[in-house]
């Protein structure tokens, strides 16, 4: 369900309210992209039902999913029709457009285009967790998770979030457990890492399905490289890579996690209340222990360590 996570925390001041969040969410429902619009982006059912709740909530985790439409329209594309406008005006003038004129050509050129242009989906999905006040979004790039981030301050009245940070740098861990030659438990490190070295030539080291517990990694940490990403597995349930901006990518369950649902006749929507609970049961513990690894949040206004843990007795319950 989750392939990514990058993760933030709740501002105080925002109160959960599901039938609120709700009727914010319906006033921003996707709608595909107009004739001329090259993006639109809006909250579809998470369930992938029609008329189904835009927040499923289970287990106390809310789970949102925000669609989007863009049109593909190749630069080439746009540049051919500004040259042919550019030539008809020298045809019927005799002069050259200039650059601020071609600027203009190419904003009418784009709006020519775009009715023409094939549109491309994609979807992120949202969690939730407000006991351990906490966003995810399942997205590969910070630039994707702030642009959900954005689009919930829109939508959800005094809705607002903050970095997650701990109190040791993810890359200054990853080398101490490099350095080691074991990650602290009930973290093990896997077989992939790569390693970049902070001076102006940015040399990297890439390390794919290979035993990273020898000297040459050492070797190249005492050099000054900083390992960037790390693959780790967590209690043989979950396995990861972590990244140097403390994102989680690639995420993959062990075949036993999902073990109670094999064989299982129903449709992925039906299917969708065991698995979201399953995966926010295991991954809640994994990012509150991950962050105890890191030597706890660094947040002068959290009032108890405890807090770190995202959810963690929901998550026991669900693995029961």
């Amino acid at each position: 369900m989750f392939k990514n996570l990058i993760v933030y925390r709740l501002v105080p001041e925002w109160e959960p309210d599901v039938a609120a969040a709700e009727a914010a969410l319906d006033a921003a429902r996707f709608t595909p992209c107009g004739a001329t619009q090259p993006v639109s982006a809006g909250w579809v059912e998470p369930r992938g039902v029609a008329h189904a709740p835009l927040i499923e909530l289970i287990g106390g985790q809310w789970l949102l999913k925000l669609q989007t439409e863009s049109r593909m329209l190749p630069g080439s594309v746009v540049k051919r029709r500004i040259d042919e406008i550019a030539a008809q005006i020298e045809q019927q003038t005799g002069r050259q457009p200039g650059k601020r004129e071609k600027r203009e050509l190419k904003e009418q050129a784009t709006q020519e285009l775009l009715p023409q242009a094939f549109t491309r989906q994609g979807a992120t999905r949202v969690w939730i967790d407000p006991e351990a006040r906490a966003l995810l979004v399942d997205a590969g790039s910070v630039k994707r998770a702030e642009d959900v981030v954005t689009l919930l301050v829109q939508a959800l009245p005094g809705f607002g979030v903050r970095p997650l940070q701990t109190n040791l740098a993810p890359a200054t861990a990853m080398a101490a457990w490099l350095t080691e030659g074991e990650a602290p438990l009930p973290f093990l490190l896997e077989r992939e890492c790569e390693l970049k070295s902070v001076d102006e030539m940015r040399s990297v080291v890439r390390y794919a399905r290979h035993n990273l517990d020898i000297d040459e990694v050492r070797e190249h940490i005492q050099a000054g490289k900083l390992p960037t990403r790390l693959a780790l597995g967590w209690r043989g349930r979950v396995s990861f890579v972590l990244t140097d901006t403390l994102q989680l990518k690639r995420i993959a369950f062990d075949d036993v996690v999902f073990e109670s649902t094999k064989g299982s006749q129903t449709a992925p929507e039906e299917s969708f209340d065991a698995d979201a609970a399953i995966a926010t049961g295991e991954l809640a513990p994994l990012i509150g222990e991950l962050i105890e690894a890191l030597d706890g949040e660094a947040d002068p206004l959290q009032p108890d360590r405890k807090s770190t843990r995202l959810n963690s007795s929901h998550s026991q319950q669900s693995r029961m």
